[in-house]
């Protein structure tokens, strides 16, 4: 019951809420002293603060924290926007986003933050303006790059409203951020090559909205040259979901001269295209070795249990509660590490 909803007994016989006067009285200081131990305040003594205390209990009262908050302009909430696609199903988001959704609220409580989080997908229907109207302390923006009008709304709007951070897309540089992706990609091909692959192919599209699939594909040219390997084009394949388009590319590579390892620029389309290799009836990883991206945690039931570059999950919840709040913060890349599983042979 929350405490506008709370009463007490009048003498009349008529039921009210209960106010700080009502706790003042029967603890028999003034009102003002209610508020100042109530907030814990030192020039109040332990003595005073304990009755008061006491009467607040017995009359069921309860600092109303929230409008406390809004009083001193800190609403101590951080407003997290989750973009979905356009008409679909929040049940369809890419269990990253959830994944990372979950540490950005943990690493806000652990700030002393709440969470206030909205799915939005509807250009008429978007919103992000929680620190002008007072709602929220900041804004951070993660969710699919599917949804380009949503982006567009919400990168505008971080040009008038302070405190704003996003993941993976961003607008301004100091505003975004991102997995360590060229790092990402050296850990993939470097683990490809030990297991004795050398014509090694990247799936992924590069020239799109999604920025960390052209780092990603950078990554990849850069750690093939370092290993004295020629880097192939970037294999795409279409298709509505990242599982789709996983299985469209393996369509396409299947046609041609095959590799010996593939580098996906997600883990989303890496267990589509492992189910697509299953149905071929094409060992995984005896014919050819898969390692994605994302470390989402359905890769560790996919058949065969699917090896991929993970970001600190924690940290990325950290640094965007940091970048949002922090004007003055400087780190934007999330370090990353190899999840050993089993779609890559054992080293040679």
């Amino acid at each position: 019951m929350s405490t506008r909803e709370r009463t007490v007994q009048a003498e009349a016989g008529e039921r009210r809420r209960v106010t700080s006067f009502d706790v003042a009285e029967r603890a028999g200081v003034s009102q003002s002293t209610v508020s100042r131990a109530l907030a814990g305040l030192e020039t109040i003594t332990a003595a005073t603060r304990r009755r008061v205390e006491e009467a607040a209990r017995e009359l069921g009262y309860f600092v109303d924290s929230r409008a406390a908050r809004l009083r001193s302009g800190d609403t101590r909430t951080i407003a997290i926007v989750v973009i979905t696609r356009e008409g679909g199903d929040v049940r369809a988001i890419n269990p990253f986003h959830f994944t990372l959704l979950g540490s950005t609220c943990a690493a806000a409580a652990a700030r002393g933050f709440e969470a206030l989080v909205t799915f939005q997908s509807e250009p008429e229907q978007l919103f992000g303006r929680f620190v002008e109207e007072r709602r929220a302390d900041a804004v951070i923006v993660i969710g699919t790059t599917a949804n380009l009008p949503a982006w567009e709304h919400f990168r505008n709007l971080s040009e008038d409203q302070p405190n704003m951070a996003f993941w993976g897309v961003g607008g301004e540089e100091n505003e975004w951020v991102r997995s360590d992706n060229l790092q990402g990609a050296q850990l993939a091909v470097e683990r490809l090559v030990a297991a004795g692959h050398r014509r090694i192919a990247f799936v992924g599209e590069t020239g799109g909205h999604q920025l960390q699939f052209g780092e990603r594909y950078e990554g990849y040219c850069r750690a093939m040259t370092a290993q004295g390997l020629a880097p192939l084009p970037p294999v795409t394949g279409t298709g509505e979901t990242r599982d789709g388009q996983g299985r469209a590319a393996m369509e396409a590579i299947l046609k041609g001269d095959r590799p010996e390892g593939l580098f996906f620029a997600c883990d989303a389309m890496a267990l589509g295209a492992l189910d697509h290799l299953a149905q071929r009836g094409i060992d995984v990883p005896g014919d050819i070795g898969v390692v994605g991206f994302d470390g989402l945690g359905s890769g560790a039931h996919s058949h065969p249990p699917l090896t991929t570059v993970e970001p600190e999950f924690a940290l990325a919840g950290e640094m965007l509660v940091s970048v949002a709040l922090d004007a003055g913060s400087s780190e934007r890349r999330v370090p990353v590490r190899l999840v050993e599983r089993r779609s890559v042979r054992a080293p040679r």
